[in-house]
């Protein structure tokens, strides 16, 4: 047997050497701690203990095994003590000390790795999810996927995969957390898009995205496509360059108001690959430090991918996943929420059910945020205390105390929400002042913004029958102390009136692209003359762009109608209000001038036919009464219900 294999069989022998203890001292105990741990210092003594591993076979099967055990220790003991003398005559000698040294350093660094592996790993397992910070995301969330396989099972989910997937379909591609990629999408490569660490301050880091000049080119053409209303140059853009990101953005708006809304999520499920692959190596979606500033142009598209991905997400059913992604989509920029996620992420919150998500947000929040002036909030934290609370068996007596606060500080959300959810109130609510619809004529045009949004957005969480039971009980004692002229009513009512004079760009911003009917049927009039695009829709004021596109002059007439818009769709270059150049000579140049101003002389022509339209008046039914219902509006209205009679 070579030497090698009897170091490999002692080596093995030691590492199986049960404990005594009734004979082990504290440096024979060191010693079997460290048998584990490569020993420098026996590679200066292959000699000896080649020796010592021939007389330990020759023993053998001889010395029971205990004994042989011992035995084992003491000649290990004497090899120790041969190296050491050896060390000691080599340092006397100055022979050889770097590779001591050497030594020295590799047992200290294994053994201090291990340690700190060690804590590490004990510090891990002591962590729970409380006190892990707020806005931490969790990879394995973030895929819709991962939540459908919990709800219907993994068998049912791959099997409509499998479906879906084309027999003649590529090799799939990598897959990335926060999307996947699908066969049908060109192959990826280099777009021009990239991530840079701008600055690092009280260890949060802020980053910034970047485009190239090829993808500035894209870029240019884009708003040329944009200002054409012409939405097949915007496909012809993602044909040249297929993850161009704002003409993936428009183009999915265009899909969604033709409701095609799995084509409309799939394009931007594939801008938020593009974003994804251009990450900077530092960024992480997991840590919650990472920031984008909002006022960047070129930051602002992935805000409203993520937005726009959340929420087809949580159409599909996974509320747990969209809940993911409002965490991700706050933890950008939680002091200014550009996006205004709070407004939403209460929802997808009690729509998972992750009630002690909610009530931690409010209390950790609540000092520096003031989330209690927020209808949402107000509602929602009630309603998932007392989710909760029912649950587990407890009393609900706090989340009755802090619904009765909710409905006398915003009693407008009563009566829409039992309309929405298809209940009738019974008399003695419909017919008090203090829930009556006058009552909703009081408020604010912000607060009827955020309750219609609240109430079109949540009141499917208010549907079950014992969450309305619950809402009755407390509707009753609020009427009862409102009956009794409790101080906070009154306290209430002047803080509605001091507050929500105003509604941030910001919340304007969430209404627009939540596009809740009874939300954006309260949107201020000054909104109908701001020029909103989907790409884009209401920058902030302090905008800080990179490069800016070539100048181009807005030819949108004022005046415009429908027709007028049609035509310049047609003819997208082309100005009205343009005045007719002057005669040039006859040739190529005279020839195209001529024909400019005869479509001068025919827009003009256009523009007054569309002014002079006016709506025919209709013929009445009743040829006889034709004369008395002009002259008579009473006698007209009396021949009509004759008629219906």
């Amino acid at each position: 047997m070579s030497s090698r294999a009897l170091r490999k069989l002692h080596g093995k022998q030691e590492l199986e050497v049960p404990s005594v203890d009734d004979e082990l001292d504290e440096e024979e105990c060191t010693e079997k701690t460290q048998t584990a741990v490569v020993n420098p210092f026996a590679l200066l003594g292959d000699d000896e203990e080649e020796e010592d591993i021939e007389e330990t076979n020759d023993i053998e099967n001889v010395v029971p095994k205990d004994i042989q055990q011992q035995g084992a220790r003491k000649k290990k003991k004497k090899k120790k003590k041969k190296n050491k003398e050896k060390i000691e005559e080599k340092v006397k000698n100055g022979e050889n000390m770097d590779d001591i040294d050497a030594s020295l350093q590799e047992v200290e660094r294994i053994l201090g790795e291990s340690k700190s592996t060690h804590i590490q790993d004990t510090e891990q397992s002591t962590v729970t999810s409380s006190m892990k910070a707020l806005l931490t995301v969790e990879h394995k969330n973030l895929n819709p996927d991962n939540e459908m396989k919990r709800i219907f099972g993994s068998r049912v989910v791959q099997a409509e995969m499998s479906r879906r997937q084309p027999r003649n379909a590529r090799a799939r591609k990598r897959a990335t957390w926060m999307s996947t990629p699908k066969d049908t999408w060109p192959p990826i490569g280099k777009i021009g898009l990239s991530m840079t660490l701008k600055e690092t301050r009280n260890g949060v880091q802020y980053y910034i995205f970047e485009h190239s000049k090829d993808y500035q080119k894209i870029q240019f053409q884009f708003y040329e496509a944009v200002e054409s209303l012409n939405p097949q140059n915007i496909a012809n853009i993602i044909q040249i360059q297929g993850y161009h990101i704002d003409a993936l953005i428009a183009l999915s708006d265009v899909f969604r108001m033709n409701e095609d809304m799995q084509m409309s999520a799939e394009l931007i499920e594939r801008a938020l690959h593009s974003f994804e692959t251009s990450f900077h190596p530092l960024f992480s979606l997991t840590t919650g430090n990472c920031r984008l500033e909002f006022k960047i142009a070129e930051n602002r598209p992935f805000y409203l991918t993520l937005f726009k991905h959340l929420t087809y997400v949580g159409q599909r059913g996974c509320y747990r996943t969209a809940l993911e992604f409002c965490k991700l989509l706050l933890s950008l920029d939680p002091d200014n929420d550009p996006m205004c996620v709070l407004l939403m992420i209460d929802f997808y919150a009690l729509r998972s059910e992750e009630f002690a998500f909610l009530i931690r947000l409010f209390n950790e929040w609540e000092g520096h945020r003031n989330l209690s002036q927020l209808p949402n909030f107000a509602f929602s934290l009630p309603l998932a205390m007392f989710c909760q609370a029912d649950k587990n068996g407890e009393d609900t007596t706090p989340a009755d105390n802090l619904l009765q606060k909710s409905l006398m500080m915003f009693p407008g959300f009563l009566m829409p929400l039992l309309d929405n959810c298809s209940v009738n109130p019974d008399s003695e609510v419909s017919s008090h002042s203090f829930f009556s619809p006058t009552a909703q004529y009081s408020q604010s045009d912000a607060l009827k913004q955020l309750i219609s949004l609240y109430v079109g957005r949540c009141h499917s969480c208010w549907k079950p029958p014992e969450v309305l039971q619950w809402l009755e009980r407390n509707v009753k004692v609020v009427l009862q102390r409102v009956n009794d002229k409790d101080p906070l009513v009154e306290e209430y009512s002047k803080k509605r009136k001091t507050r929500y004079q105003g509604t941030p760009r910001n919340i304007l911003r969430h209404i627009l692209l939540s596009e809740i009917k009874d939300a954006t049927a309260a949107l201020p009039q000054d909104l109908a003359n701001t020029t909103l695009v989907s790409y884009d829709p209401l920058p902030p004021t302090d905008s800080i762009a990179a490069y800016q596109s070539p100048q181009r002059t807005r030819r949108i007439n004022q005046e415009s109608n429908t027709l007028s818009n049609f035509f310049r769709s047609l003819l997208p270059n082309f100005n009205l209000d343009e005045p007719a150049p002057a005669p040039q000579p006859q040739g190529a140049e005279g020839g195209a001038q001529n024909l400019r101003q005869g479509m001068v002389v025919l827009m003009g022509a256009m523009r007054d036919l569309l002014n002079n339209i006016r709506p025919v008046e209709h013929p009445f039914e009743n040829p006889q009464n034709e004369g008395d219902n002009q002259n008579n509006d009473e006698e007209g209205d009396d021949a009509q219900d004759e008629e219906w009679d």
